[in-house]
């Protein structure tokens, strides 16, 4: 079966976009198939692999803002994902397009917020999906929420990062209304310098609010994560052997392991 995980926070800057990046190396090379969804009209995520020429000269029809279109709607599921130039891994892109339709208020918006969760449901060549959010609680993330199995929470250890998390935490609750079975997959620290005492300070601090919902793998502020990311590779493929990319490959290993152990509980509930 498919695993769909939303990557979800209202702060920007906090990680999202590049873990997404990053993450889709680590799982191709683990061998699973991934689909990328690009949730945010500022398109990084897309840019990140196709640059930002190709990316801004997509039609709306060719990116995520086709399936929010009521006059395309007829034609959403002919949405076709893009191949990326990383083997295993392909992308449903965003571009300013999708900005219209990222309204707030989006529970009111009736099918609407069901768009991204019909189209995936037509999918199922995929081991995994990983769906990149905007920096908000509206449409784009409440459909991302919607349509997934799981939600992860990038938090930075700083004050900015930890604000607002009691919102996001809201719209999670709010989302198991119309969809039960969506799990809080946990809270990942990324862009830690733990050389530094206030990160040392906010994780710390993280892991005595949620507990075990704090993933143990911590994602280190290191250059190399740019470097890939300028060479439009994950840090997995572009520099496997480097601290950053050991970082990614444990990240995706926990990350599966906690999907397993929801899944089979799941079950044994069932």
């Amino acid at each position: 079966m498919t695993t769909r995980i939303c990557l979800i926070n209202q702060k920007g800057g906090c990680g999202k976009s590049s873990l997404c990046f990053h993450l889709s190396g680590a799982l191709a090379r683990m061998g699973l198939s991934v689909l990328l969804i690009d949730c945010d009209p500022q398109g990084s995520l897309s840019q990140g692999f196709l640059g930002p020429a190709f990316v801004e000269s997509l039609d709306a029809s060719d990116t995520l803002a086709g399936l929010f279109d009521d006059q395309d709607r007829v034609t959403a599921p002919l949405l076709q994902p893009i191949l990326t130039p990383i083997p295993m891994v392909s992308l449903i892109p965003a571009s300013l397009h999708l900005a219209r339709y990222n309204t707030p208020r989006p529970e009111t918006s009736g099918l609407l917020q069901f768009a991204l969760r019909e189209f995936l449901e037509s999918i199922a060549d995929f081991d995994i999906v990983l769906l990149d959010c905007p920096p908000n609680l509206y449409q784009c993330t409440w459909n991302a929420l919607l349509a997934s199995d799981h939600v992860l929470i990038p938090v930075p250890p700083e004050d900015f990062g930890t604000q607002g998390l009691g919102a996001v935490h809201q719209a999670v609750s709010s989302a198991r209304l119309l969809h039960p079975h969506l799990n809080l997959l946990g809270h990942v620290v990324t862009r830690c310098d733990r050389r530094l005492l206030i990160h040392q300070a906010y994780e710390q601090k993280l892991r005595q609010l949620y507990g075990e919902s704090v993933l143990n793998c911590v994602v280190p502020e290191a250059s190399a994560f740019k470097v890939a990311l300028a060479s439009r590779q994950p840090v997995a493929v572009f520099c496997a052997r480097s601290k950053a990319a050991h970082s990614m490959n444990l990240l995706a290993s926990e990350i599966l392991q906690r999907v397993h152990r929801t899944t089979h509980q799941q079950r044994t509930v069932a």
